[in-house]
């Protein structure tokens, strides 16, 4: 990639969570709240949703709740953690004495956090329901890092980022040990090993969509064939893996459409298309606009 890609792609703005303007870009890879302060506007009640990208972790320290997680039912009483990475099917009943914080971070922050401890991302690859019941030692210690992680976030103070990812780390850590334990979790329920795939897919697809790997190159590395990681893509991603990599590629390329003033033929070469004419027909196939009239409307849209 040229230095003039490089300097680009520092241009592209990063926004906050839930379409929050972000006083510190820095940390608005992270996002805390009550479960109170969400929950009490819908009469305790979140129906079944998803998240395409976003871990969440759920500290119940008080209270109840009946959970709907892909599509089976289970109660849950505080003090409790749950853990929820990206495309679980989720919804809750909370009782109304309920407390807790709900912190939802950027899946890829997660395992860029996790790249040297290869044991505690695979830990939060699944749901995980931890009861902390028996482990007082361990829930006063997880109560005090999320307060001290709570607090980061809504303070301004310098290495703000730094100091909460800190404590997510030890948060994570402290997790991990505890299931380390012999704790059961929500790791076995049907068609989750599937969605483990998929997204372990994906993450290798955000790491390598440049380098343009034939498909069978990531079913490999997953241990699958072929046709049985378009069959986990289709169900779990909602497309074919091919699919899944020209929409990551697509998605680059309007980064830079609508961030850069990079010309088509310059984005073409960091996105590894040796034929820029090439590029600019699939662009058009994928979104229907030729690279530059995509662009226009962009601009004109955002002005």
């Amino acid at each position: 990639m040229t230095d003039r890609t490089d300097l680009a792609l520092r241009d592209i703005p990063s926004y906050a969570l839930y379409g929050e303007a972000a006083e510190d870009p820095a940390a608005d890879w992270i996002h805390c709240e009550t479960i109170q302060s969400r929950s009490r506007l819908h009469n305790y009640r979140i129906l079944p949703h998803r998240h395409e990208k976003l871990f969440q972790i759920l500290h119940l320290a008080r209270g109840t709740a009946d959970m709907a997680l892909d599509g089976q039912s289970t109660k849950v009483t505080g003090p409790a953690i749950v853990t929820l990475p990206p495309m679980t099917v989720h919804g809750y009943r909370f009782s109304p004495d309920v407390q807790g914080t709900v912190l939802t971070l950027f899946d890829s922050r997660l395992a860029h956090i996790l790249a040297d401890m290869d044991g505690v991302r695979e830990t939060f690859r699944s749901v995980q329901l931890i009861g902390l019941q028996d482990h007082a030692d361990a829930t006063h210690g997880l109560a005090d890092d999320i307060r001290s992680l709570t607090a980061e976030f809504a303070g301004r103070a310098s290495g703000r980022s730094e100091a909460i990812q800190a404590r997510l780390l030890l948060v994570l850590i402290t997790l991990h040990r505890i299931r380390g334990s012999g704790q059961k979790s929500g790791a076995h329920i049907p068609g989750r090993r599937a969605l483990q795939h998929a997204l372990r897919f994906r993450e290798l697809v955000d790491q390598d969509f440049r380098k343009h790997h034939p498909i069978e190159a990531y079913a490999r590395r997953l241990g699958l064939t072929p046709p049985h990681l378009n069959r986990i893509c289709r169900e779990h991603l909602g497309d074919t893996a091919l699919g899944v990599v020209h929409q990551r590629i697509i998605l680059e390329a309007k980064r830079y459409l609508t961030f850069t003033g990079l010309s088509a033929k310059e984005i073409a070469l960091a996105l590894a298309f040796d034929d820029p004419a090439y590029f600019a027909r699939f662009f058009k196939q994928k979104t229907g606009l030729p690279p530059l009239a995509f662009r226009a409307v962009q601009q004109s849209t955002l002005a």
